[in-house]
C-alpha cells in the first residue's frame, strides 16, 4: 500500500458543544491550500470506520477533546502508540478510538500519531457552539498545529479569509 504523507483528523461530536472542538479545528483549515500529500478530515465520532484513513497515512494529526483536570481550553501534544497511551478520561467516543488505535498497531499498520488534545469541563448535549474558554483555544491550538508541520517539514498554508 502506497502511504500519503499526512493526515489532519479532527475527532468529536460537532452536536456536543466542547466535544466537538476536533471537528471545529478542520473546519477552519478546510479552505486553505494544502500540499500535495497533507488531507483533513472531519473524523466526527466515526470510530473504526477512520481505520483505511489512518492506515493510508504515514504520520496523523489528531485533534479531539479530553474530560480531565486541566482547565478548559488546555492544549496538550500526546504520542500514543497503543490504547493506553490515551488520556484516561476520553470524550463519548473514547472507545473506539482506543480499539482503533490497538488494531492498528497489531497489525503493525499504525501510523505515527500526534494527539493534540483540548481540555474540556464538560459535554454540551445538543449544541454546536463552543465554550469561550475553548473557541479562544483554537488560535493556539493552530499555532502549535503549524509549528509540528514545520517540524515535519510541511508547509503551512497561510489561514484562509473565510
Amino acid at each position: 500500500m502506497i502511504k500519503n504523507e499526512l493526515l489532519i483528523l479532527g475527532i468529536g461530536n460537532y452536536l456536543m458543544g466542547d466535544e466537538g472542538v476536533g471537528v471545529h479545528f478542520v473546519r477552519t483549515l478546510e479552505h486553505e491550500r494544502w500540499p500535495e500529500g497533507v488531507k483533513i478530515l472531519d473524523g466526527g465520532t466515526a470510530g473504526f470506520q477512520l481505520m483505511e484513513d489512518l492506515e493510508c497515512h504515514s504520520t496523523v494529526i489528531m485533534v479531539d477533546a479530553t474530560l480531565d483536570d486541566h482547565p478548559p481550553g488546555t492544549i496538550r501534544l500526546i504520542e500514543p502508540r497503543f490504547a493506553r497511551d490515551f488520556p484516561k478520561a476520553m470524550s463519548t467516543h473514547e472507545i473506539g478510538l482506543k480499539d482503533l488505535v490497538e488494531a492498528l498497531s497489531l497489525l503493525d499498520r499504525l501510523p505515527r500519531i500526534y494527539l493534540f488534545v483540548v481540555s474540556v469541563e464538560k459535554i454540551q448535549p445538543l449544541s454546536i457552539e463552543l465554550s469561550s474558554a475553548v473557541e479562544g483555544a483554537l488560535p493556539q491550538l493552530r499555532g502549535q498545529v503549524d509549528h509540528l508541520l514545520e517540524q515535519l517539514g510541511i508547509v503551512v498554508p497561510a489561514p484562509a479569509v473565510v
